[in-house]
């Protein structure tokens, strides 16, 4: 084949630009060492590189972001928790030091302020919050768990179930002593007949105090109407009666006055108290089916408007329907609502603790301390009667005989509620050490459950730490190279190119006159 000078000055052209190109590449891979700056440089490349970086941004937002995230969560649940254990704990020492038969009136005032400010911090611990958002309200994070100031408008209907171990023994007490005033009562004494008495029933305690006392609860027994249900109980004698167990609403102060009679068919809705307050009968029934029906359990819907400063939501413990706007109700349906992150591929973690009766945080711990709270105020004012009737005694005024004997009756019966006094409180407080006990242990489990996740989490955190690295390895080997290797392979495009220049410039220098 005949080759011609243009020919030739063609191909030098080619492998010019060719040689050329690749000192431009190699020029370009000194700047940034990067294999490809175009997918079609290397397909193969770009196409494993964009996959790889696909991998690394779902890696990056596990473990930049959301794995921070739900340990910043699970960190404030722990520290929440742990001061509940804490305060409940320190509860339960004041019933260590209110079982005690030697406190002093300093003591009692101590041991009631106290109370006081646990039970405040403990419901405050409820309304803990991460970023804003509670922790302890299941999807409602951005409502509080209890009331931060007092709420007279709101109303709701709230459904709540208790079992049989709801069912407990209370002392209530009538004649409570009021101090003579003026002389005639002084010198009249007082008759036995008005002294205190003490008045055992069984009761179920509700959520709340302070009910609508003008509407009916609706109350049922496995699912039959309590109102109008068969009972059979042994009555004083030990004869078995077979009878009907009925309703009724009652306030607190004409119960009072009647000295908390009940008959044993009676059930009492007390409002005020929020207390259904069983007769023997209705209770040795409901006991004796309890023990052939191990899923006894009593359904109550009632209703209360207005709630005090730390009182929990109904809507975050109770199937419950808000009737505050009573042409638009809303109502709620008690779950289980779990707040989970997608801390890996194909792996959810719950973060959240949800407070509620069947959790921690249940309303039986704040009425418990209120009880406590009423029994040693109950104690610090029988102690303070017997001692300004002492007081009395040594005034030169009530001096005389017929005044010391009056007094001396009067002392008789203020020592005999102080007696009484005494012994609820130190028994309410010997019981309430095991309650407590209890309620720590809950949430002790529950602590250690979050911090069960949480070493869970950190597992996770570490095995995406180390994928991270192993994928930014494997994209920096796919996409760089190394400073050495574009060196050489620059000198070498240098080189050929080079090489080529020197040949085109010896090819196309020839002309026809060279050959002749």
């Amino acid at each position: 084949m005949r080759v011609t000078n243009s020919m030739i000055t063609e191909h030098s052209k080619v492998n010019i630009n060719g040689t050329k190109e690749l000192v431009d590449k190699y020029n370009t891979q000194m700047t940034d060492q990067k294999k490809i700056n175009k997918p079609s440089d290397d397909p193969v490349v770009a196409i494993r590189s964009l996959r790889l970086r696909n991998t690394l941004s779902e890696v990056n937002q596990y473990y930049e972001k959301n794995i921070p995230d739900a340990e910043s969560w699970l960190d404030v649940t722990e520290t929440a928790l742990k001061n509940m254990s804490q305060i409940v704990k320190d509860v339960y020492t004041q019933c260590v030091n209110g079982s005690n038969d030697t406190l002093t009136a300093e003591d009692r005032n101590i041991i009631l302020k106290n109370l006081t400010a646990l039970k405040n911090q403990l419901y405050a611990e409820g309304n803990a919050d991460y970023a804003g958002r509670t922790i302890f309200t299941g999807y409602k994070t951005n409502q509080s768990l209890t009331y931060s100031e007092p709420n007279t408008s709101d109303r709701y209907s709230i459904q709540q179930q208790f079992d049989i171990n709801d069912v407990t023994s209370k002392n209530y007490f009538t004649d409570v002593l009021k101090l003579p005033t003026n002389d005639a009562q002084v010198q009249g004494g007082i008759a036995i007949a008005d002294e205190m008495k003490q008045v055992t029933c069984d009761r179920i305690r509700i959520a709340y105090e302070g009910l609508d006392s003008g509407v009916a609860p609706t109350i049922t027994v496995n699912g039959a109407t309590l109102d109008g249900m068969p009972i059979t109980y042994q009555d004083s004698t030990g004869t078995t009666v077979t009878g009907t167990a009925t309703v009724a609403t009652m306030s607190y102060a004409n119960w009072y006055a009647a000295d908390f009679a009940i008959a044993d068919n009676q059930v009492l809705f007390i409002p005020e108290t929020g207390e259904l307050v069983l007769g023997k009968g209705v209770s040795q029934s409901m006991k004796a089916d309890a023990k052939t029906n191990p899923d006894w359990k009593m359904n109550m819907e009632y209703q209360k408007k207005g709630f005090e400063k730390g009182d929990v939501r109904p809507e975050m413990y109770f199937n419950c329907t808000n009737l505050t706007d009573i042409a638009h109700p809303v109502t709620y349906t008690r779950q289980n609502q779990n707040i989970e992150y997608l801390v890996s591929e194909n792996q959810l973690l719950k973060v959240n603790t949800q407070a509620g009766e069947d959790g921690i945080l249940s309303t039986a711990i704040g009425r418990d301390i209120d009880e406590l709270k009423e029994a040693v105020s109950a104690a610090i004012a029988a102690n303070d009667k017997v001692d300004k009737i002492k007081e009395m005694m040594l005034q030169t005024k009530y001096a005389d005989d017929v005044s010391q004997a009056g007094l001396k009756k009067w002392l008789e019966a203020a020592n005999k509620e102080k007696a009484f006094a005494d012994d609820t409180m130190q028994k309410l407080y010997g019981s309430g050490q095991t309650g407590f006990q209890n309620y720590q242990k809950s949430i002790d489990l529950e602590t250690t459950d979050v911090g069960s996740r949480d070493d869970r989490l950190k597992l996770t955190k570490n095995r995406m730490q180390t994928q991270q690295s192993t994928i930014k390895k494997l994209i920096s080997d796919n996409e760089n190279r190394n400073q050495s290797d574009i060196l050489i392979d620059y000198k070498s495009a240098y080189t050929a190119y080079e090489s080529a220049l020197t040949a085109a410039s010896k090819a196309n220098s020839m002309t026809l006159l060279d050959y002749l």
